[in-house]
C-alpha cells in the first residue's frame, strides 16, 4: 500500500438531512451536471532528440512549446516537430554538468506584446544567474544581445541549485533556489533568512531589464532582519515550482535528502512561510532528539523512500484533452517514473491517484504548454504529453 502523509486543516461540514417518507428524494432543479469520471491516461511521444531537457514552457495561447536543454539551448516544438535551429543558445555561457546548466525558463504574462522571457542557469563558474531576454523580429528566434542580468547568486557547491521560475497571479517573478549543496545543509542555509539559498524569491520585473524588491516581501526594507528578495524559505532543493492561476496557489515540489519527498501548497499571496528544512525532512524531524517545529509548515503531501528518490513536479491540469482531472496537480519521480496526481481543496489533499502509466526513462522535468496540457520530459530526450487513453 502506498503511504501518503498530508497536512489536513480541520473544516466544519454541515450535513443537511431530509425527512424520509420511504420514497426516493427528487433531484434538485437545475442541479449542475456531475463531474465526469476521470479518464484513463497514456503518454504520447511528441518529439525525441532533445538533449537532457530540463524545463518546458509556453506563452499562454501560443501553439508552440519551448523546451530548455541542460547544455544551454532553448528548442521549439511546433506541430509535433522539433525545430532545427534553437530559439536561444546559451551553451557558451553555462556549465552543464551534474545538476548545473540551463535549468529554468518562463515567459512574461504579456509576452505576446512585449516579447520578454526569463532564464535561470548556472554560469561557467557555477553561480546562478537570472537573466531577461527578448524575442527578435523573427518570432522563432530570441535576440541574444538583449540580455539583462537581474540577479546573481553565488553557489558554494555544484548541486542543489533549485532552478525554476514562475509568474504568480500578482505578476511578480518567483525564483526557486536550493540550499547550496552538501548533505543535510552543512552551511545552514535552509533556516538562514539572510541568504538567498533554500528559498523562494520574489522579484518585481515590471520595468524591462530590471528587478526590484516588492515592498510587501517579508523582509523588504529591513535588511537587518533578512534578505529582501525572500518570499519563503526552509527548502532543500525545490527543483520545480508551479502556479495554479485559477485557484491562486503555488505548488513547490521539494527534493528530499534520503527519507522523504514532498509537495508544499500555499496561497500565492501568503509570504513568510518556513517549510522546515533542515529541521524537518518531509513530515519528520531530522534529529528527533532535538527538534522544535514551532512555526514550521508541514508538507501538503509526502511520500517515503524507496517509493521514489527525487520528486519531479509538476503542474495543475487546466487543459481540455483530459476529462475529470481539472485542478489536479500531477507529478512524477526521477527514479520511480510514476505518474501521480491529487486535488487540493480547503487545505486538504483529495482524490489521490496513481495512474497506470510509467515514463519510458528517467523523468527530468514536467511542464505545461500554452493550452494548459501537461508534458513529461525524460532524460533520454523525449517530450511526452498526457493524453486520454481511448484504448486504440
Amino acid at each position: 500500500m502506498i503511504r501518503w502523509v498530508r497536512r489536513v486543516l480541520v473544516t466544519a461540514i454541515l450535513i443537511g438531512t431530509a425527512a424520509c417518507d420511504g420514497g426516493a428524494e427528487p433531484s434538485a432543479p437545475n442541479a449542475p451536471d456531475p463531474d465526469p469520471e476521470p479518464t484513463s491516461i497514456r503518454l504520447t511521444e511528441v518529439v525525441t532528440g532533445l538533449d537532457q531537457p530540463t524545463a518546458l514552457a509556453a506563452p499562454a495561447g501560443d501553439p508552440r512549446t519551448f523546451v530548455a536543454e541542460q547544455p544551454g539551448a532553448i528548442r521549439i516544438i511546433e506541430n509535433g516537430e522539433l525545430a532545427g535551429t534553437p530559439f536561444l543558445d546559451l551553451s557558451d555561457r553555462t556549465r552543464a554538468q551534474g545538476e548545473q546548466g540551463l535549468l529554468g525558463l518562463v515567459f512574461h504574462p504579456e509576452y505576446g506584446s512585449n516579447g520578454r522571457f526569463f532564464v535561470n542557469y548556472t554560469d561557467l563558474t557555477g553561480d546562478t544567474r537570472i537573466v531577461e531576454y527578448r524575442v527578435s523580429e523573427d518570432g522563432d528566434r530570441a535576440d541574444p544581445e538583449s540580455a539583462s542580468e537581474l540577479l546573481l547568486i553565488e553557489q558554494p557547491h555544484g548541486n542543489h541549485n533549485g532552478g525554476d521560475l514562475g509568474f504568480g497571479p500578482d505578476g511578480m517573478l518567483y525564483v526557486s533556489t536550493g540550499d547550496g549543496g552538501g548533505s543535510y545543509d552543512p552551511l545552514g542555509h535552509g533556516q538562514n533568512v539572510e541568504t538567498l539559498h533554500g528559498a523562494i524569491l520574489r522579484l518585481d520585473v515590471s520595468t524591462p531589464g530590471r528587478a526590484t524588491i516588492p515592498p510587501d516581501n517579508p523582509f523588504a526594507g529591513r535588511p537587518e532582519e533578512g534578505a529582501g528578495e525572500l518570499w519563503a524559505w526552509g527548502l532543500r532543493n525545490p527543483w520545480r515550482i508551479s502556479f495554479d492561476l485559477e485557484e491562486e496557489r503555488i505548488y513547490i515540489a521539494d527534493v528530499g535528502q534520503g527519507r522523504w519527498e514532498e509537495v508544499n501548497v500555499a496561497p500565492a499571496g501568503e509570504g513568510g512561510l518556513n517549510y522546515g528544512w533542515a529541521v524537518m525532512e518531509g513530515p519528520e524531524c531530522v534529529d528527533s532528539a532535538n527538534c522544535d517545529t514551532t512555526g514550521l509548515v508541514e508538507p501538503a503531501l509526502a511520500y517515503p523512500h524507496p517509493e521514489g528518490c527525487s520528486i519531479i513536479g509538476g503542474a495543475v491540469y487546466r487543459g481540455e484533452r483530459l476529462q475529470g482531472v481539472d485542478g489536479h496537480y500531477f507529478f512524477s519521480d526521477l527514479c520511480a517514473r510514476f505518474l501521480r496526481s491529487f486535488r487540493y481543496e480547503n487545505g486538504e489533499v483529495l482524490e489521490e491517484r496513481m495512474w497506470e502509466v510509467e515514463a519510458p526513462a528517467a523523468v527530468g522535468s514536467m511542464g505545461r504548454d500554452g493550452a494548459g496540457e501537461i508534458y513529461i520530459l525524460t532524460r533520454d530526450g523525449k517530450a511526452l504529453r498526457l493524453d486520454p487513453d481511448d484504448g486504440s
